[in-house]
C-alpha cells in the first residue's frame, strides 16, 4: 500500500500540495488511463491499481470502472496480464461477501454485489466475453474467469442461466472445464457447474449429454471414492443435481449403465474403526452417493424409471451392498438412517427386491432376519427419533403393494402349531410396542400394523381373529380388536397412542363390513365415540381426536351391512343427528384436513419429523381420510330427524313457489357475474396497460440515473482541473482572461445539464409513483371485483344444487303420495289440460292453492 499511495501522490498529483488525493479521484483518474492511455503498459498498471483499490472501494471502482474494465476484456485479449486483472477486479465488484477492508464503510450495503451483478449482465455480451475466457489455456485468465462467473451466478441464478443458455456452445465450454489436468481449475469449474444446473432442467440436460456422468465418475474414481476428500463430494452433489426432479437424465444414467459403476462406491472396507470412527468426510461422501440413489428410485419419480432403476440396482447387487453396509457394525447412526431409507426405496412397490430383503439375515446370535432386527430398533425408546422413523419407513416400502408380504406379517399373529414361540416374530413385536408403556413404540407399532392391511381386505378379515393371552381367571381370550378399542378408551393412553389406534381402526373398517360389525359388537365403542366428538376441546390436537373419531364413526355408516339390530346406518346417523348434531359433526370431521400434520403427511410417503410431537398422522391414511371423506358427509348429512333417507324425501307444495324465488335469485346473480366478468376485463387490460407504462418509466429513469451519475464525474473532474488552473496563475492577474472564461462557461454548462437531467429524473419519478398508485388501485378493485365474482359464483352453485335437489324430492313427494293413494292435484290438473299453456296456467293456480288451503293439518285429515 505504501507503494500504491507513493505511486498516486507521483503519478497523479494531488488536490493541495501536500495532500493525497481522494479515493474517488484517484479511481477516477486510474479509470481514465485504463480506457483512455495509448501504451499498454500504461493500462495493465492502472488496472493493477484498481484490482487493489476494488476490495476497499468497491462501490467508487464500480461505479466509474465497470466500463473501462468491459473495454479492457474487449480490446486487449492479447495480454493476458491485463485481462487477469479486469477479470479479478471485476470479481471482487460483484462479490456477495463484504471484504474485511471495507467494514468501516459505512455506505456499502448488504447486497451492493447484486446490484453490480445486475449492471454487469444488463448486457448479455459481458458474459459472452467473459464465456469466450474460458477457452484461454493460461491459468489466471481461467481461473478469474471461472471465479467471475461463479460470482455471478451465486446472485443472479436464472438471469445467468438463461445467458449461458444463449451463449454459443456456453455450456459445452463449461464441461471442457473438467478436462483441464490443473486439479485447482478443475475443482473451481465442479463449483461453477453446481451452481449452474441448480433449478434449472434445460442446462442440467444438456450437461449430461455432454458426457457429464463420464468424467464425474472419473474424477471421483481418480480421487479415491468414498475415502476421498472435499472434491468427491463435489462431483456427488453435481450428480444429484442431474437426476433429482430430471426423468430424463434419470432414464439417461440407467440406459448408460451407470448404476452398474455407482455399486462398486459401496463395497467399504470392513475395517473401519470402530474407535475412531469414520472420517467426516467419508461420511459426507457416503450421505451424497446415499442421496444419489434416492433420486433415481423416490416415489415422485415416474413409475416407470423407478422401476427400471429398481431392477438395475438389483442386477448389479447395489441393493445387496447396501444390506451389507446396513447389517455392518460400526456404522455412524446418520449414515445407517439414510441406508435404511434408500433400501427402502430400492425395495418399494418391487416383488423381487421385497423377497431379497426378506431374506437378509442380521449377523446376530441366533440369526434373525433383518426386517425383525429393525422392529426391534423401532420400539426401543432409547433409539433415535430418525431413526425409527427411518426403520417404520422401510417396514411400509417393504408391504407396499405387495399381500404375499402383509400375509406373512399377519400370519405371525394367528395360532399355529408350527410357530416356535422362542422366537420373535414380526408380529409379536408389532404387538409388544402396540401395548407397550411408551406412546412413540405405541405410535409406530399401530402404525406399522395399520400397513399390513392397505388394500387388503382379506387381511382384514383374517386380523380379527387375532387372540391375545388374558390374565389368570379370564373367561375368554380377547380379540386383537377388544383390546385396541379397551386401549382407546383408558384416559391414562396418550394422544399420540390414540392417534395411532384411531388410524390402525379406520384402515380396518374400511371397505371390510364384517370389520365394521366386529367393532360395533365391542361394548362401550360407540359411546366412546359419541362422548368424544360431543366434546368442546380447546386444544388443537384435541380437535384432531375428535375428527378422527368422526371418521372412523362415519366409516362404521359406510360401510355397514345393517346386519345388526340398533346398530344399523339409519340408528348410528340418528344417534349422530340428536347427540351431537349433524352441523357439529361435519365440523368435527373437517378439523382432520385443516391440521398442520395433514398437510405435512400429504406430500410425501416418507415420514419426516424433527420431534416426537410432530408424528401423528400418516400418508396412507390421509390418502385413505382423502378418499372417504365426502361419502361420509354425504351419507351422514343424508338421513333427517325421522330416519328417512333426504334423497328419498320430498318436500311441501311449497317448494314450488320457492324454487320459482331460487329461479329469480340465480337469474340476477347471472346478471352480476356478467357484469363483473366485463368489469374485470377491463381492469386487467388498463392494468397491463399501465405496466407497461410503468416498465418504460423505469427504464428511462435507469438510464437518467446513469447519466446523472456520469455527468458528476465529469462535473468532478473539470472542478479539479479548474482548481489546479487557478492555483497556478499570476495573484496580480484580476483581469478575466478568455481561458478563464471558457472553462467557466463549461463548467456552468456541465451544471446546467446535470441540474436539467436532475429535475427531469424528479418529475418521472413523481410520475412513476403516481403510476404505481394508480396500478395500485386498480389492482385492489381487481381483486375486490374477482372476490365479488367468486362468491356470487358459489352462492349460484349452492342455490342450483338446492334448486336441483328440491325439484327431485317433489317427484319423489308426488310418487310417495301416489303409492299411499293420497290425492295429488297435479295429477288432477294433468288429467284436465291438452295444451302447454294450460298445463303451466293449472300447475300456477295448483301452486297458489296449495299455499293457501293445502296444510299439513289438512293432509292428516285426508289421510
Amino acid at each position: 500500500m505504501d507503494f500504491l499511495k507513493s505511486g498516486f501522490k507521483t503519478v497523479l498529483g494531488a488536490t493541495e500540495p501536500g495532500q493525497p488525493p481522494s479515493a474517488a479521484e484517484t479511481v477516477e483518474k486510474l479509470v481514465d488511463r485504463a480506457a483512455s492511455s495509448t501504451l499498454l503498459e500504461d493500462r495493465r498498471d492502472a488496472c493493477r491499481a484498481l484490482k487493489a483499490l476494488s476490495r476497499k472501494y468497491r462501490i467508487e471502482v464500480g461505479a466509474q470502472g465497470m466500463p473501462a474494465l468491459i473495454q479492457v476484456l474487449q480490446n486487449d485479449c492479447q495480454d493476458c496480464e491485463i485481462i487477469s486483472y479486469a477479470l479479478d477486479t471485476l470479481c471482487n465488484i460483484v462479490a456477495s461477501e463484504e471484504f474485511e477492508e471495507e467494514a468501516d464503510n459505512p455506505t456499502v450495503s448488504v447486497n451492493v454485489g447484486e446490484q453490480f451483478t445486475e449492471m454487469f449482465i444488463k448486457s448479455p455480451d459481458n458474459v459472452s466475453c467473459v464465456m469466450g475466457y474460458l477457452e484461454e489455456y493460461d491459468f489466471r485468465v481461467r481461473r478469474a474467469a471461472i471465479q467471475l462467473l461463479t460470482t455471478l451466478i451465486q446472485n443472479k441464478t436464472r438471469d445467468l442461466q438463461e445467458l449461458v443458455l444463449v451463449s454459443p456452445m456456453g455450456v459445452s465450454k463449461l464441461m471442457d472445464l473438467l478436462s483441464d489436468s490443473r486439479e485447482v481449475i478443475r475443482n473451481d469449474a465442479l463449483l461453477l457447474l453446481i451452481q449452474m444446473t441448480k433449478g434449472n432442467s434445460n442446462i442440467q440436460k444438456i450437461v449430461a449429454f455432454e458426457n457429464a456422468f463420464d468424467k464425474i465418475f472419473d474424477v471421483i474414481r481418480d480421487e479415491g471414492c468414498a475415502d476421498g476428500g472435499i472434491v468427491v463430494e463435489d462431483c456427488l452433489i453435481l450428480l444429484l443435481n442431474l437426476l433429482k426432479n430430471n426423468s430424463s437424465n434419470q432414464q439417461f444414467f440407467k440406459e448408460g449403465s451407470y448404476i452398474q459403476r455407482l455399486a462398486p462406491m459401496f463395497e467399504l472396507s470392513n475395517k473401519e474403526s470402530g474407535e475412531m470412527g469414520w472420517a467426516p468426510q467419508k461420511m459426507s461422501n457416503v450421505h451424497c452417493m446415499l442421496q444419489v440413489i434416492r433420486s433415481l428410485v423416490t416415489p415422485s419419480n415416474q413409475q416407470q424409471v423407478v422401476s427400471s432403476c429398481q431392477k438395475a440396482m438389483r442386477q448389479s447387487k447395489l441393493l445387496e451392498a447396501l444390506c451389507e453396509i446396513l447389517m455392518g457394525s460400526g456404522v455412524p447412526a446418520d449414515i445407517l438412517t439414510e441406508t435404511i431409507n434408500a433400501v427402502a426405496e430400492v425395495a418399494r412397490g418391487d416383488p423381487d427386491n421385497q423377497e431379497q430383503l426378506s431374506k437378509v439375515m442380521a449377523p446376530s446370535t441366533p440369526p434373525r432376519p433383518v426386517i425383525v432386527v429393525l422392529l426391534m430398533s423401532m420400539i426401543n425408546e432409547k433409539q433415535l427419533l430418525a431413526l425409527r422413523c427411518s426403520v417404520l419407513y422401510s417396514f411400509q416400502c417393504y408391504l407396499f403393494r405387495n399381500p404375499a408380504c402383509q400375509q406373512a406379517v399377519v400370519s405371525t399373529l394367528l395360532p399355529s402349531s408350527a410357530t416356535d414361540v422362542s422366537s420373535l416374530s414380526t408380529g409379536q413385536l408389532l404387538c409388544n410396542g402396540l401395548f407397550s408403556t411408551d406412546s412413540m413404540a405405541n405410535w409406530f407399532s399401530a402404525v406399522a400394523l395399520m400397513h399390513t392391511l392397505v388394500d387388503n381386505t382379506a387381511q382384514k378379515e383374517e386380523l380379527l381373529r387375532v387372540l391375545l393371552a388374558t390374565s389368570a381367571g379370564a373367561h375368554k381370550p380377547v380379540t386383537l380388536l377388544e383390546q385396541c378399542t379397551n386401549l382407546l378408551q383408558q384416559e391414562s393412553y396418550k394422544l399420540q397412542s390414540k392417534v395411532g389406534l384411531l388410524m390402525l381402526l379406520s384402515m380396518w373398517v374400511a371397505h371390510c363390513p364384517t370389520a365394521v360389525k366386529t367393532l360395533l359388537q365391542t361394548q362401550g365403542t360407540m359411546a366412546y365415540l359419541t362422548a368424544q366428538i360431543s366434546g368442546n376441546e380447546h386444544d388443537e390436537n384435541e380437535y384432531l381426536v375428535q375428527g378422527l373419531c368422526a371418521f372412523l364413526m362415519g366409516l362404521c355408516i359406510q360401510f355397514n351391512d345393517n346386519s345388526l339390530t340398533g346398530q344399523k346406518r339409519d340408528d348410528i346417523c340418528q344417534l349422530i343427528i340428536k347427540r351431537i348434531g349433524q352441523e357439529h359433526f361435519c365440523n368435527k370431521l373437517n378439523e382432520v384436513s385443516r391440521h398442520e400434520a395433514y398437510s405435512r403427511a400429504c406430500k410425501q410417503p416418507q415420514i419426516r419429523a424433527k420431534s416426537a410431537m410432530e408424528l401423528l398422522l400418516d400418508y396412507e391414511y390421509c390418502k385413505l381420510f382423502k378418499g372417504l371423506e365426502a361419502l361420509v358427509v354425504k351419507m351422514v348429512t343424508g338421513f333427517d330427524v325421522n330416519g328417512i333417507e333426504l334423497t328419498e324425501l320430498t318436500l311441501s307444495s311449497e317448494a314450488s313457489a320457492l324454487v320459482a324465488q331460487y329461479k329469480g335469485i340465480i337469474r340476477g346473480l347471472d346478471n352480476q357475474i356478467t357484469t363483473l366478468q366485463e368489469t374485470v376485463k377491463q381492469l386487467e387490460a388498463k392494468k397491463s396497460a399501465q405496466e407497461q407504462k410503468l416498465n418504460e418509466v423505469q427504464n428511462l429513469n435507469h438510464q437518467l440515473t446513469d447519466q446523472n451519475t456520469l455527468l458528476k464525474a465529469q462535473l468532478s473532474a473539470r472542478k479539479n482541473n479548474d482548481s489546479l488552473s487557478t492555483n497556478s496563475s499570476t495573484p496580480h492577474n484580476d483581469n478575466n482572461s478568455p481561458p478563464n472564461n471558457v472553462t467557466l462557461e463549461a463548467l456552468n454548462a456541465a451544471q446546467f445539464q446535470t441540474n436539467l437531467y436532475y429535475t427531469e429524473n424528479l418529475r418521472l419519478q413523481q410520475e412513476l409513483d403516481n403510476l404505481r398508485k394508480r396500478l395500485q388501485d386498480a389492482t385492489d378493485m381487481a381483486n375486490m371485483a374477482n372476490e365479488n365474482y367468486q362468491k356470487l359464483q358459489k352462492d349460484q352453485e349452492d342455490l342450483l344444487e338446492l334448486l336441483t335437489d328440491q325439484e327431485n324430492k317433489i317427484q319423489r313427494y308426488a310418487e310417495q303420495m301416489r303409492s299411499a293413494g293420497l290425492p295429488v292435484e297435479d295429477d288432477v290438473d294433468l288429467e284436465d289440460s291438452n295444451s302447454d299453456e294450460n298445463i303451466n296456467s293449472n300447475h300456477s293456480s295448483s301452486n297458489a292453492n296449495s299455499l293457501t288451503d293445502t296444510s299439513p293439518q289438512h293432509v292428516t285429515k285426508n289421510i
